[in-house]
């Protein structure tokens, strides 16, 4: 049994997924918490009032646009403290430029931010330690968070189901990515779950044996997880 809870919104025109993960005392980490529009941002905090859940902080993956709406009014309502890698604090200072450029408004980018370092354990929900595993390539600062005993992963715009993070946008390098996944995440055990800042949920091992762009790196993976065994139930 996990002690994590795992809340799944998908927000914004570009369909992101928000995170929000709780323990057992009501505790919450939001992660990446995008709500554009007033009825999306109703949701979210409706389902932290209704449940009765205290925010603690926030966790940001990296800073694109798609992945920070929302995160100044979450500050004003909740007093939470953001964290992120500062390489990417350059990327959040600019990205709402190109958001405006696509979209009516920009998103609100007046919060302050706190550093995460590489290899550094996150313990603000005391029953769940995440490790920061920094992933240069999608953008300059992006970071996959993993609890090694819960066997779960967010991976932001890092490594999808059956694909990596563009790197056509500002700071991306492609070369970056690719040693990103390869070094970092494909020797991490197999059955961690991947959950992707877009689309649906994959595992280590399916990304490992399976994922196009990592050929012809692809080796076979004995002990593939039953995802209707002990997978980290994800509630949408």
């Amino acid at each position: 049994m996990h002690e994590i809870n795992i809340k799944v919104f998908c927000f914004n025109p570009f369909r992101e997924n928000t995170y929000l993960m709780w323990n057992r005392a009501g505790e919450c980490i939001l992660v990446d918490p995008s709500p554009y529009t007033a009825d999306e941002e109703e949701d979210l905090f409706s389902y932290i009032s209704d449940n009765k859940l205290k925010p603690k902080e926030i966790w940001l993956t990296h800073g694109h646009f798609d992945h920070v709406y929302g995160v100044a009014r979450i500050v004003r309502e909740y007093s939470t403290p953001v964290r992120m890698h500062p390489d990417d604090k350059v990327i959040l200072e600019n990205d709402h430029v190109f958001a405006a450029s696509v979209l009516l408004d920009a998103p609100d980018c007046s919060f302050e931010t706190i550093d995460f370092e590489d290899g550094e354990l996150l313990d603000a929900l005391p029953d769940s330690v995440f490790k920061v595993i920094w992933t240069p390539g999608h953008t300059p600062g992006s970071v996959c968070l993993v609890d090694f005993t819960d066997k779960v992963m967010l991976s932001g715009d890092t490594l999808f189901a059956g694909t990596i993070g563009r790197t056509d946008h500002m700071g991306g390098d492609y070369d970056r990515e690719i040693v990103s996944v390869m070094d970092k995440l494909m020797g991490l055990p197999g059955d961690i779950d991947v959950l992707p800042g877009h689309g649906g949920m994959t595992t280590i091992a399916d990304e490992r044996t399976h994922n196009p762009f990592l050929q012809p790196f692809n080796e076979p993976e004995e002990d593939l997880l039953d995802l209707e065994g002990e997978g980290i139930e994800i509630h949408g």
